[in-house]
């Protein structure tokens, strides 16, 4: 089981290196097909609807700094506690920093590799921000 937490943990990092790119391909391929995101104030959305709100984030910076507490492998699925806090950089240099604890679920292809199943993401605007 500690490769699965390793290569769990580097899929967190090519996460967040994607995202600082802008790299939407390599995110959506760390996605499941199926994957359902919940965040605060939203309907739950799936990986066409990411796709669509990372397009019209394109010209957003992003920065992110994550610090996993937990993550438990059951066979071929795996569940994440996360806090991750995120920088938003906009093309006039407004900045805003959300931050908050995540809940994933992951699960494990059939050609060993892990994707995000389920994404929980509590994230909100720090204060003063």
């Amino acid at each position: 089981m500690p490769n699965d937490e390793e290569a769990i943990r580097k899929l967190v990092d090519n996460w967040l290196a994607a995202s600082k790119k802008n790299d939407i391909d390599t995110m959506l391929d760390l996605l499941a097909e199926d994957v359902i995101f919940m965040v605060p104030g939203k309907e739950p959305f799936g990986k066409k609807e990411f796709a669509a709100v990372r397009q019209e984030m394109k010209d957003i910076k992003m920065e992110g700094k994550s610090d996993i507490q937990e993550v438990k492998v059951l066979g071929d699925w795996a569940w994440m506690r996360n806090f991750l806090r995120v920088t938003f950089t906009s093309p006039q240099r407004s900045t805003t920093v959300h931050s908050g604890y995540i809940l994933t679920i992951l699960r494990k292809n059939p050609d060993g590799n892990w994707v995000i199943a389920r994404d929980a993401n509590l994230l909100t605007p720090e204060s003063g921000t």
